[in-house]
């Protein structure tokens, strides 16, 4: 991934050397948005044809001859950016979101003109202060600013713009609390796009092994603990929902698990993400038609994954755990069959009744085995689970469904102040019961109806008593609502709402 370098100046901005200036101006009520003098007239010149009003998304592009000969700005663009009527806005959730897309769309300009180097002098938001007003900037430009490129020789040949090379935020106080928001955006958004990269990766460059490869360098990196799952260790473990998914395949299965521990004695978060790494559906095969997507069946563990990266970086004062469990789901000649039994690794027997609901199969192992090994205080899983997710609640919310009521509370606000909204579905004994089999204790399909909620009544087997939630992405992981910050193809869902989740926490954060 392209690295982009931030920094934050006190420095005049007109002198600074940069290919686009960027003012960003709130909208007021009949008259023009309040404005720094150097662009004084060429905004009330706009506003005055109706050209310009500070409306969110309204652009205004001049260049600085045009504005003062005898003012030697340096910069070789200016660009207003409108922000509408942003102190009015009460919800602060929604405040932080319209700053984030309105870094987006700084991004998506500077793609317009090609420009690498910007300033951007940062506004004065009471609401928020400058360093919420910095994060949110920070984090818009570097997600609105993504593009996987990797694998496009031919455009690379072509000369075809890179992105951005260099951000600076100008401001005139407050630098060290600017700095500080800066660096939180940073981390959120380049941990996002680590996701991403991972999602965008072929099924044949990204495996159970580049997972834990990568969690490895992680680990390395920031003193993290690392550990793997091999096959054969899963064998010894009697993992048999892992080992089932696997069995049509050329490629071993990995659990791959990553813990951070503060110096401190403190709570324990523990995440699980679904490492699908290409879902053909197994015997039960998928349609052709579209089943190039299914490479990103496994961004719940790239959002655990990337989590971590951050989680490395910022050292929080409470523990956090991942467990990846991963794997393809192949219909090689020992696939496992509808119909099979198998036992997972709490001792639960399943009766596999369809062969593409394998994601339930894999995270019970891994919620089971991380619960009995770390005995978090909480575990929340992702997972591109079901398609009844997508029918339900369309690509602009995740399902949720937990056994706490103060841990959905957590989720959902920091989902909120992500942009990452969720949903809350029930999860009753009616749904329970869906999933009863006549051969074995359960079986892994409930049915057509609820698919959702008998998919985590699948996996409510596994969790004991600890205050757990699930997260089903499959509507959000890819085709998310768009948003200037969000690109076409995966969204990095799940990594900052879980960065939010880990900032907020506090010891006993469930109590």
């Amino acid at each position: 991934m392209k690295t982009t370098r931030l920094t934050v100046t006190e420095r005049p901005v007109e002198t600074i050397d940069s290919d686009l200036l960027i003012y960003c101006v709130a909208e007021e009520k009949n008259k023009p948005p309040l404005c720094d003098h150097f662009i004084k007239d060429p905004v009330e010149k706009a506003f005055d044809l109706k050209d310009f009003s500070g409306k969110a998304e309204e652009q205004l592009m001049f260049y600085p001859s045009s504005v003062s000969a005898e003012e030697n700005i340096k910069a070789r663009r200016i660009l207003v950016m409108g922000m509408g009527k942003i102190e009015k806005e009460k919800d602060f959730s929604k405040t932080v979101d319209l700053l984030r897309e309105i870094g987006g769309n700084m991004a998506k300009a500077c793609k317009k003109t090609k420009a690498k180097t910007i300033t951007v002098c940062l506004p004065a938001i009471q609401t928020l202060g400058p360093e919420k007003t910095a994060e949110c900037f920070a984090e818009g430009m570097l997600l609105g600013d993504y593009r996987f490129l990797k694998y496009k020789e031919i455009s690379k040949k072509k000369g075809d713009y890179a992105g951005l090379k260099m951000i600076r935020f100008s401001c005139t106080n407050s630098v060290n609390s600017t700095r500080k928001g800066v660096k939180k955006g940073v981390v959120a958004a380049r941990a996002a796009c680590e996701a991403r990269d991972m999602a965008n990766e072929p099924g044949n460059g990204w495996t159970s092994r580049e997972f834990a490869d990568y969690a490895k360098i992680l680990a390395q990196t920031h003193g993290l603990t690392y550990t793997c799952l091999e096959k054969k260790d899963m064998k010894k473990l009697g993992m048999g929902g892992i080992l089932a998914v696997n069995q049509g395949s050329a490629i071993p299965p990995r659990m791959v698990i990553l813990e951070y521990k503060p110096e401190k004695k403190s709570d324990t978060i523990l995440l699980v993400g679904k490492g699908i790494t290409f879902d053909s559906g197994g015997i039960s095969i998928k349609p052709s038609s579209g089943m190039e997507e299914m490479k990103y069946d496994m961004c719940g563990g790239a959002a655990v994954l990337a989590t971590m990266q951050a989680v490395g970086e910022e050292k929080p004062s409470v523990g956090v755990v991942a467990v990846i469990p991963a794997t393809d789901n192949m219909s090689g000649s020992s696939a496992v069959r509808p119909g099979d039994i198998i036992r997972h690794f709490n001792g639960v027997t399943s009766e596999i009744v369809n062969t593409d609901a394998e994601g339930r199969m894999i995270l019970a192992d891994a919620l089971a085995y991380g619960i009995k090994t770390f005995t978090p205080d909480c575990v929340v899983d992702i997972a591109t689970l079901t398609g009844a997710v997508v029918v339900g609640l369309g690509h602009h919310y995740s399902g949720l469904i937990s056994n706490n009521d103060k841990l959905t509370d957590r989720l959902i606000c920091a989902g909120k102040d992500a942009g990452e909204p969720l949903w809350r579905l029930p999860l009753t004994k009616e749904y329970k019961k869906q999933i009863e089999s006549k051969v074995a204790d359960i079986k892994n399909v409930g049915g057509r109806w609820g698919g959702t909620i008998t998919a985590a009544a699948y996996l409510s087997n596994f969790i004991d008593k600890t205050p757990w939630a699930h997260l089903d992405i499959a509507g959000t992981a890819w085709d998310f609502t768009e948003k200037s910050y969000i690109p076409k193809g995966p969204s990095g869902i799940g990594v900052r709402t879980f960065l939010n989740l880990i900032r907020d926490w506090k010891k006993g954060g469930l109590a």
